[in-house]
């Protein structure tokens, strides 16, 4: 500690922070902060840059979450500043690519909650003949699923683990029991792939794809864009409040 600097015990940091004198062992035992001092008997001494240390790491943590915190505050007071600033950078370069694909899932939503999402438009000569044959696909017998997968692009195992979870449901041939694929089928499997690209998890796409199938309706869909946007922007927020503790901290 710096000459003049108020010394504290372990259980006036733990007071001054609220936490427990435990959980103050912990984060100095995790790098979270610098290396106390000890008294001649052993026991801890601790300084106000020790709770500077560890209100930095209590602002980092909603932002960058408990483990980018740690290891930020780790590479600080190993004197690696470099180092934390790229953990720093990493995760509001993580963030942004979110929201890039939170939009195009709000733009590719919305496509496909029309009655003919299921078949892209075409973009070319050969691409209409091609969208020609699987619209004829659909009213003879629908689709298999090597068809479907390479439509959506995704791998037959993606398609297979998704009907698993009962996000997908497709018919099945008489006779064979192969799986049978219509327009709506289509649909839900590129709700699905659109929905996992921006880290939605199963339980919140269900009722996504069961108001679909249930009224057409794309409200659902609008709903958790929506929602996820929210998500981002209070991240975004807390990530901003946590790096300018750090900054402050540094300084």
């Amino acid at each position: 500690m710096k000459n003049g600097e108020r010394r504290l015990r372990t259980v006036d940091l733990a007071r001054a922070v609220g936490l427990s004198t435990q959980q103050v062992r912990n984060y100095e035992d995790a790098g979270v902060l610098p290396p106390a001092g000890r008294t001649d008997a052993g026991y801890r001494v601790f300084g106000e840059r020790h709770r500077d240390a560890l209100l930095t790491y209590r602002a980092l943590q909603p932002g960058y979450g408990a483990v980018t915190a740690t290891r930020v505050m780790r590479a600080v007071h190993a004197g690696d500043v470099a180092a934390a600033l790229a953990l720093v950078d990493a995760a509001h370069a993580a963030l942004h690519e979110e929201r890039v694909a939170l939009r195009a899932a709000g733009e590719a939503l919305e496509a496909l909650a029309g009655r003919n999402a299921a078949v892209p438009p075409p973009r070319s000569g050969d691409e209409a003949h091609e969208v020609h044959e699987v619209h004829e696909a659909h009213e003879a017998h629908g689709l298999r699923i090597g068809e479907v997968a390479a439509l959506v692009g995704v791998r037959t195992s993606a398609l297979r683990v998704w009907e698993a979870a009962g996000l997908l449901v497709p018919g099945r041939e008489h006779g064979t029991g192969y799986r049978v694929y219509g327009p709506s089928d289509v649909r839900d499997a590129r709700v699905v792939r659109t929905l996992r690209r921006s880290h939605h998890l199963f339980e919140q796409i269900r009722p996504v794809l069961e108001d679909l199938r249930r009224a057409g309706s794309s409200e659902a869909l609008r709903a958790a864009v929506e929602a996820r946007g929210r998500a981002l922007t209070a991240r975004t927020r807390s990530m901003l409040a946590g790096a300018g503790a750090l900054h402050a901290y540094l300084e």
